[in-house]
């Protein structure tokens, strides 16, 4: 970008009004293409041919920035790129999990979905992702051969003593425990022994619909009368929960009534949740999103309660 006058002559190069410049300050590169090889023209002039190219709004009194829409265009478009980048190196992890789950599910089970639950419940997880069809039907036919996935659970404390439960789906044990640890020790958290903190939590069975499906009520009674334990509803969409062993039966109760949901799965629930003031809730939320972006992780579960500022704050 053209800039005009970094300093006076003589001056210690910090930056001034360019108007308050001897002329002589006027570099060559503001001067036009096709004007090159003439007679130097007169600061105001240049700032003229500047002003006219876009790059500086020439107002009476000195030079300001244009918008910020022509002047950082460059920038706008480098950050564009880089949240596009995050965005769909964020669907592809999604995807890779989503597709390790069918052919987990499929490998211990049937490949048929008619007749195995969570092959079924994890089809419709892609689904409702938008995962493509030949993917699915490329991980089932997958599931005969390939890598063999092993379900895993690690367990530890966070900043603030909050509770976490990442459960995992790695072909090699000792790679994810060692990446587990480094990013807990990054973070301010510790790693802990298996059951070090799931006494602190309920298993549960989760199922999941989105908003529009139902409205509360519509959502709570069906609950009921599937033998559910609570039902939540919210702008998120509605969440009920289960006896672990109820899921396959509260699910399919549902799915008569609904149609399929977005998840079904064995998850977590907190019995208590540990209040984080908003200095450690920063730590706290990188470590969380960085188990969130390990390739093996499937889920992370913790029991932390933070303020709406702080959630605000961070989400900025």
């Amino acid at each position: 970008m053209p800039r005009v006058g970094s300093g006076c002559a003589g001056g210690s190069g910090t930056a001034s009004s360019p108007l308050s410049c001897a002329p002589q300050q006027v570099g060559p590169k503001l001067v036009p293409r096709q004007l090159r090889g003439r007679r130097r023209p007169s600061l105001a002039r240049a700032i003229e041919w500047v002003a006219k190219a876009g790059d500086l709004d020439y107002i009476d009194g000195g030079v300001e920035p244009a918008s910020k829409a022509s002047m950082a265009g460059h920038s706008q478009f480098k950050n564009i790129m880089h949240r596009k980048s995050r965005q769909d190196a964020a669907r592809a992890r999604k995807f890779t999990r989503l597709l390790r789950e069918v052919q987990v599910a499929a490998r211990q089970g049937l490949p048929d979905p008619a007749h195995n639950p969570r092959l079924r419940a994890a089809i419709q997880a892609c689904k409702s992702e938008n995962v493509p069809k030949e993917n699915i039907e490329r991980a089932i036919r997958g599931s005969a051969g390939g890598e063999d996935y092993e379900e895993v659970r690690y367990e530890g404390y966070g900043p603030g003593g909050v509770a976490i439960i990442v459960e995992a789906l790695t072909d090699n044990r000792n790679r994810t425990a060692s990446e587990i640890r480094a990013t807990f020790s990054r973070f301010g958290g510790s790693l802990g022994e298996t059951n070090s903190v799931s006494f602190q939590f309920d298993r549960v069975g989760i199922v999941h619909y989105r908003p529009e499906v139902a409205s509360a009520e519509e959502m709570l009674e069906a609950a009921i009368e599937a033998g559910a334990t609570d039902c939540s509803s919210s702008e998120q969409g509605h969440e009920i929960t289960c006896a672990p062993d109820e899921l396959a039966n509260v699910r399919d109760f549902l799915e008569r009534r609904f149609g399929p949901p977005d998840q079904a799965y064995l998850g977590w629930r907190p019995l208590v949740t540990v209040p984080v003031d908003d200095e450690r809730a920063e730590s706290l939320f990188k470590l969380l999103e960085a188990l969130d972006e390990n390739d093996d992780v499937q889920r992370v579960t913790a029991n932390f309660e933070v303020s709406e500022r702080a959630l605000q704050r961070l989400s900025a």
